[in-house]
């Protein structure tokens, strides 16, 4: 007779036990995922658009744009986009499960995380509310564009995003992200 594997389940109490180690430690409904530490030229390429975020939108007070965010729905699922856009009207003391509205989310595809990121953490995030999510290719030098679980585009030029309540549409040129990456 064959026995059923039990996987451990986790939450967000649990992940601030886990000691430093470098990775980064994510649940999702209670499954642990786990990936490495980030390149530099991952780290070089969240750099660079969340420069342009914040000269955008963080300067002016508009919104928040933090590497690494946390969306947290307690007590089992706490996921860390490389950079979370949210708005300023929620303070810097509060905790991440009471900032309740996620603009955006940016994932920088990796080796190691392009399977989490695309497959798994991309239907997560709308379905925690994140109104746009976009999954960044250094490989591919391109970014998909997500406005819902199902409606993207592929942008190997400029994204274009205009945050909720502004008229200036930001934009995000990928030549000058993907610099030096040849």
């Amino acid at each position: 007779m064959a026995m059923a594997i039990r996987l451990p389940q986790y939450t967000i109490d649990d992940l601030e036990r886990i000691p430093y180690d470098g990775n980064r430690y994510e649940i999702l409904d209670g499954a642990l995922l786990v990936t490495p530490a980030p390149s530099f030229g991952h780290q070089v390429v969240v750099s660079r658009i969340q420069g342009a975020l914040i000269a955008s939108l963080q300067v002016p007070g508009h919104a928040h744009v933090v590497g690494p965010g946390a969306i947290a729905m307690p007590p089992r699922t706490q996921l860390q986009p490389d950079i979370l856009v949210f708005p300023a009207r929620f303070g810097p003391r509060l905790e991440w499960t009471k900032i309740t509205e996620h603009w955006l989310a940016v994932e920088v595809l990796s080796r190691s995380s392009r399977v989490y990121d695309r497959e798994v953490k991309r239907a997560a995030y709308f379905a925690l509310g994140v109104r746009q999510l976009w999954l960044v290719d250094p490989r591919d030098r391109s970014a998909e564009v997500w406005r819902s679980p199902r409606v993207h585009r592929l942008e190997r030029e400029i994204i274009r995003w205009r945050a909720p309540g502004l008229r200036s549409v930001l934009t995000v040129n990928l030549a000058q992200v993907f610099a030096d990456f040849d």
